[in-house]
């Protein structure tokens, strides 16, 4: 994303993807426009909330005609940068992680997974979904390339790995462990903790019904 699009919201930019890969869709199935309504339908975002998103951007579409599906496709895949690959590392080939080396993101062109690590020997030399896995203890020899690492290790070893790879230049980290780590502010961190997510919407399924939300 450049700079002039740089301020736009957070929330705003983590639903470009959501809109990235449906439009995607459209397109493949030969639609040529697509109205915010449908639009909200296939994302489960408000359209108030998507008019808003697209209104950072400028004039996107038009009233009473809606969004030109190439169009937006087009801008999608500039604004992602869609025609620009970023390579991963996977660190930890445990269950997720060999979960997430067979599936390598293979609907975004634009992410591949290119090399994992692992501490445990048996696993070492092992391809899987077609990326090699190298030991841990290797990290910084086969990082060049590499922007993104994906975190898939135990708690424990989560800190010690994150340090290390910030060495080996690093500029953002997926992490899958409980553990908060800790970087510089110039590398960007998500945390993903699925225990917590699984909390969170069981918490919601109690507290707050769909039907109570679309009432309000």
């Amino acid at each position: 994303m450049d700079a002039e699009n740089a301020k736009i919201p957070q929330a705003t930019a983590k639903r470009l993807p959501l809109y990235y890969r449906f439009i995607n869709n459209l397109h493949s199935q030969g639609k040529m426009r697509v109205s915010s309504k449908e639009l909200s339908e296939a994302v489960k975002v408000d359209s108030a909330t998507i008019r808003r998103d697209f209104s950072y951007f400028g004039a996107l579409g038009k009233k009473g005609y809606g969004y030109n599906v190439e169009y937006l496709l087009s801008f999608f895949r500039q604004t992602l940068d869609q025609d620009e690959t970023t390579n991963v590392a996977l660190i930890g080939v445990g269950n997720l992680g060999t979960a997430f080396l067979n599936y390598n993101f293979m609907k975004n062109n634009n992410t591949k997974i290119e090399v994992a690590f692992d501490a445990k020997d048996d696993r070492i030399g092992q391809t899987v979904g077609g990326v090699p896995i190298k030991h841990i203890d290797d990290l910084e020899k086969h990082m060049d390339g590499i922007s993104v690492a994906i975190l898939t290790v135990p708690s424990s070893a989560a800190q010690g790995i994150a340090d290390r790879l910030v060495e080996a230049g690093i500029s953002g980290v997926l992490n899958f462990t409980p553990a908060r780590i800790t970087v510089p502010n110039s590398v960007r961190v998500h945390h993903i903790d699925l225990a917590v997510e699984l909390q969170a919407l069981v918490y919601f399924l109690k507290h707050y019904p769909l039907d109570e939300e679309e009432d309000n």
